[in-house]
């Protein structure tokens, strides 16, 4: 994925949008928009590679969250649910953000 270096820090870009992960938690999109992802990974386990084993995100709880009038950014719960792996999460959660952001 490209890196976008701005004034503000630099950022993973995925379709478009920045991808940022600490720990266990990433946020997803653009926080200028209406609603934003934030995913928790809640278990990770680990797999065999080629190079050796490998710890994935597991469990995760997807959130898409919304502008709260009077309140700086985003802090509303709009839509939660769990996914097994982090493709899937993102995979639908991606889906749902955008049309959400589409309809605001």
């Amino acid at each position: 994925m490209p890196e976008v270096k701005n004034g503000k820090g630099n950022y993973l870009m995925y379709k478009g949008k920045p991808l940022v992960r600490e720990n266990n938690f990433i946020c997803y999109g653009d926080m200028e928009d209406e609603y934003i992802l934030f995913l928790i990974i809640l278990s990770s386990k680990t797999i065999e590679t080629s190079t050796g084993a490998e710890e994935i995100p597991d469990a995760i709880l997807v959130q898409v969250l919304g502008k709260e009038e009077g309140k700086k950014g985003h802090t509303k719960i709009v839509k939660q649910w769990n996914k097994n792996g982090l493709y899937d999460a993102l995979d639908i959660g991606i889906v749902t953000l955008d049309r959400l952001n589409a309809s605001a």
